[in-house]
């Protein structure tokens, strides 16, 4: 497969929504191989926009953890000043 390497249960699953959908939505029956084909092409052409979307998801979420540690540390820093 181009780029997106599904474990066979999963793939099988894919396929199978693929073929009904087509059937329900566009009136087409296809087989097993052209609508693996289909889901080769699809996830060779869009997998990697998701992928991309998902990782700047992912960084979004990892800098605004960062963000909540970084203000409970400023938190626990205690006061500086002179005393006489």
């Amino acid at each position: 497969m181009s780029g997106m390497p599904f474990p066979a249960a999963e793939k099988q699953r894919i396929v199978e929504t693929i073929q009904r959908y087509m059937a329900d939505e566009l009136g087409q029956d296809i087989g097993r191989f052209d609508a693996e084909f289909l889901l080769d092409f699809l996830a060779g052409a869009l997998g990697p926009h998701f992928y991309n979307h998902g990782l700047r998801d992912a960084q979004a979420i990892l800098a605004a953890r960062i963000d909540d540690v970084q203000d409970a540390i400023m938190q626990l820093e205690k006061p500086i000043g002179h005393r006489r």
